[in-house]
């Protein structure tokens, strides 16, 4: 690709002319990028552009300089017509100048010099062909070039990487990596008919205009006559047993991009089982990494899972499933790169969406690594949000699935595109490549969708871990409460007198004895000393960032949710992570007024951009209707089942037109997990008592009650 005015002067003498004097037909290209530098400008205003708007931009910036050039050159050209079109020229500079400044990574673009990617050589070549130029064959016909081996560390990270002492253990246990015999060393691409053909920024278009405007989904295998899948207690749903046969039958590749609630991890870890995908690599957001080993063990109980937390000193290097969360994967890229991966989930992959970020090169790099080692590897990107900004937020999931490398489609993808016997010129190539992209594997399904399979209200607990100095304090103050409980435990059996107990075996109607006594003082103290009811809050507050982090993710893919909170501290917390992030809040709580309460009400259920409402579980949990949300945040737990169950239920009430789902966030390894059982054993109460439900009898304690028991009796050994 020239860069200098006399190589962009010798490269289009050979362009025809037309006789008539008007303007376009003096310079037929200037058309083109005034308007290829609007649709850049476009683009540049709704966030950072993408790697096809990118190109554009250098090919406009090119062709301006090329263009400018010629029409200096040009002595068949008069003086007036000349400054006009030069005046058109800098008009395109201008808008290209503002963008730059918009974006500043767009300058280096703007290089005379800098070097030209073969995707860049063909989008020029097909702008100049479209304003009637004739070129010399050397720039009709262009080849790619061969990439580069990319490394899965960079230079830049190679310090920062560890390798846990378990995974040593594991290596130097197998020190040999049993071969794919099923891998193939890479064969040159056969010539296909659109290898000339510049293929990635219709297939954006193809995305963003809707083409054939049929649903995003591929199709599936009917639903199998038995579920021989679910592990005993457990049943797979019809939608996801249809999304499992497209495993079994060999599929491999899948942006899952179901709504939540939908159970895609369930469907992810089922998935990894059936291919057989092990070991394999889940790489979370931070907030769902508990909730990601609870589902591996609910549904493939034979299989081992381990989190990755810090430098991984505590994980389980023999386990069959690794998951880590994004913000530490940059320092385990070494050991996982070589342990044999057979598989890979990217979960909430929206999140790799910024090809820039090291985050996004951590996971693509990994993910190059599997397919180099591994045949037909499963790959899986999870999100009920593939697109928050614009259509080339595909890109990088694209990527990580292997479909394309960014520049053009890749080889599985360009058979199917081949096949159409069409080309971008053709009107009908937008929704059969539409088609062709979906049918190496997206599946999109929404709750109104599949709403037969789902349980009309489903309570999904998701464990989050307080690996913070916050939750390590909290846990010490558990710790502390407990030994303070089963001190005066050991005291009263001390006065009393043993009284026939046998050795380990506790005296219950003590245990109760001592909670009851420190929750009635706890009562009285109020907030003023550490006790059950200010742990429980520091709780609360210790989960608030990241029951909003989920918050904000579930908007992106669903629309409205309800977000509860308890105490006012974590709301307020809630409300500034809400702003933070973008999203258009309405709040519900005691202090407000009638009016203003019913103002905010109005606007949830109204108002489009309202994204979610932060309520108090207390001041909102009645007598409010917000059925435009069908999905619930619990960032707090409440102390009684009736509390939550009418906060779940200013959702789900009649008139809702889709299934509900209320998402408690519960902190792992604190006393809260044994709260959220408590609240399910009362709910189970009014169920057998009201409902006829054939349930366990629940004690008669109270939550609280109930917790402080429990503390004393893990205290001391019995529980």
């Amino acid at each position: 690709m020239p860069t200098t005015a006399t190589a962009a002067s010798s490269s289009t003498q050979k362009r025809r002319k037309s006789s008539s004097a008007r303007r376009d037909d003096e310079a037929p290209l200037i058309p083109i990028l005034a308007r290829k530098v609007r649709e850049v400008e476009a683009k540049a205003q709704r966030g950072k552009l993408g790697p096809t708007n990118r190109v554009k931009f250098q090919v406009i910036a090119f062709l301006v300089r090329e263009e400018r050039a010629r029409v200096k050159a040009d002595s068949e050209i008069g003086d007036a017509t000349r400054s006009e079109l030069l005046k058109r020229l800098d008009g395109v500079a201008t808008i290209l100048a503002k963008t730059a400044a918009r974006d500043t990574s767009l300058i280096q673009l703007l290089d005379a010099d800098q070097v030209a990617s073969p995707v860049a050589r063909r989008m020029r070549r097909d702008w100049l062909l479209e304003s009637g130029a004739e070129l010399p064959p050397d720039e009709l016909i262009i080849t790619d070039v061969a990439p580069a081996a990319q490394q899965v560390v960079p230079a830049a990270l190679a310090e920062r990487q560890v390798v846990p002492p378990a995974v040593e253990a594991r290596m130097m246990a197998n020190p040999f990596l049993a071969p794919d015999l099923t891998a193939r060393s890479p064969q040159p691409a056969p010539r296909r008919r659109l290898d000339g053909w510049e293929l990635m920024g219709p297939l954006y278009k193809a995305f963003e205009t809707g083409a054939g405007g049929s649903a995003a989904s591929m199709d599936l295998p009917d639903v199998p006559e038995f579920d021989r899948l679910s592990p005993k207690g457990l049943d797979v749903m019809p939608h996801q047993s249809r999304f499992l046969e497209a495993v079994r039958a060999g599929h491999r590749t899948f942006l899952l991009a179901d709504e939540p609630g939908l159970g895609k991890t369930a469907e992810s870890v089922l998935a990894a089982s059936v291919a057989g995908a092990y070991p394999l690599l889940a790489v979370v957001p931070n907030v769902v990494k508990m909730n990601w080993a609870r589902e591996v063990h609910r549904w493939t109980p034979q299989r081992r899972a381990t989190v990755i937390s810090g430098d991984g000193e505590d994980m389980d290097a023999f386990a069959d499933v690794f998951i880590v969360n994004y913000e530490i994967l940059d320092r385990h890229l070494s050991w996982l790169s070589s342990i044999g991966l057979k598989g890979m989930v990217v979960d909430e992959a929206h999140f790799i969406k910024n090809l820039s970020s090291q985050r996004s090169q951590n996971v693509l790099a990994l993910a190059g690594r599997i397919r180099e080692e591994v045949r037909d590897p499963l790959l899986l990107a999870l999100t009920g949000t593939p697109l928050i900004n614009d259509v080339e937020d595909f890109d990088a999931i694209w990527r990580f699935l292997g479909w394309t490398n960014g520049e053009k489609p890749g080889p599985e993808l360009m058979e199917k595109l081949d096949a159409t016997g069409l080309t971008p010129a053709d009107k009908a190539f937008y929704p059969q490549a539409r088609s062709a992209v979906i049918d190496m594997g997206i599946v999109r399904r929404k709750k109104k969708d599949v709403a037969a399979d789902l349980p009309d209200k489903l309570i999904a607990d998701l464990p989050v871990e307080l690996d913070d100095e916050e939750g390590r304090s909290i846990r010490r103050a558990e710790r502390e409460l407990a030994d303070r409980l089963a001190a005066k435990y050991r005291r009263i059996l001390e006065a009393r007198g043993n009284r026939g107990l046998a050795a380990g075996e506790i005296d219950h109607d003590i245990v109760r004895l001592v909670a009851q006594n420190e929750l009635d003082e706890s009562k009285a103290a109020g907030s003023g000393a550490e006790n059950v009811f200010t742990m429980v809050r520091r709780i609360g507050k210790a989960k608030a960032q990241l029951a909003a982090d989920y918050a904000v993710q579930l908007q992106r893919s669903v629309g409205k949710v309800v977000f509860f909170a308890k105490h006012i501290d974590v709301m307020d917390a809630a409300e500034a992570h809400f702003a933070a992030s973008g999203v258009r809040t309405v709040s519900l709580r005691g202090d407000q007024s009638t009016p203003a309460r019913q103002e905010a009400i109005d606007a949830f259920n109204n108002d489009p951009g309202v994204g979610i409402a932060v309520c108090s579980l207390t001041a909102a949990g009645v007598g409010v209707n917000m059925q435009a949300a069908s999905n619930v945040v619990l960032a707090e737990l409440s102390w009684t089942a009736a509390e939550q169950t009418q906060a779940i239920d200013r959702v789900h009430r009649i008139g809702q037109g889709e299934p509900v789902t209320a998402w408690r966030i519960i902190a792992a390894h604190t006393i809260d997990t044994k709260i959220a059982e408590l609240i399910d054993s009362k709910q189970g109460l009014a169920l057998r008592a009201l409902d006829g439900v054939a349930m366990d009898a629940a004690s008669s304690d109270s939550v609280q009650l109930s917790a402080l028991t429990h503390l004393l009796r893990q205290a001391l050994g019995g529980d």
